[in-house]
């Protein structure tokens, strides 16, 4: 009988090509809705053959969340994230259009991680992170036009290993 041969790991830069693809295509790019997993959770889920991410959170204003990359049945990567608005500066709405606009671009540059500065509006999108996908830690922020510190998400993640 034959067996179905192991699924080949992917390298860090085709993770790193397959996660950015992912998120630019889920809460990003509006696309991937789910059922959802768990009880009042909002679920996205990319594919790429045997490669399948899924990005689960809740909450709207105060959320938390995490992603995972699954080859196959394996789970081989994680990030976990928590973000808040701060201030009266900014509404939900607001900070989610300004969020999807800046990551729709740092996405376009083929990553996710990194130093990086994005302008919509008036608000101003800062990220600050170490690490590569391997293994991470990062901070995004939106600034009103007055430089208060509007909105905050901290995320930390990187591979799974056995």
């Amino acid at each position: 009988m034959p067996t179905n041969p192991t699924p080949i790991e992917p390298t860090s830069t085709e993770l790193n090509g397959f996660v950015v693809r992912a998120k630019a295509a889920t809460y990003a790019g509006g696309g991937g809705r789910v059922a959802p997993v768990r009880t009042s959770s909002h679920d996205l889920e990319y594919r790429e053959g045997e490669l399948v991410y899924r990005d689960s959170y809740f909450g709207g204003t105060d959320f938390l969340g995490q992603e995972t990359v699954h080859l196959g049945d394996r789970p081989l990567w994680g990030m976990n994230y928590y973000g808040c608005l701060l201030t009266d500066g900014i509404t939900a709405s607001a900070a989610g259009e300004t969020v999807k606009a800046a990551l729709t671009a740092l996405y376009a540059e083929g990553r996710f991680l990194g130093g990086f500065r994005y302008t919509v509006g008036d608000f101003g999108y800062i990220d600050e992170s170490t690490g590569t996908v391997d293994r991470f830690r990062g901070v995004e922020h939106i600034l009103t036009a007055t430089g208060e510190r509007a909105y905050e998400l901290r995320y930390h993640g990187g591979r799974i290993l056995d």
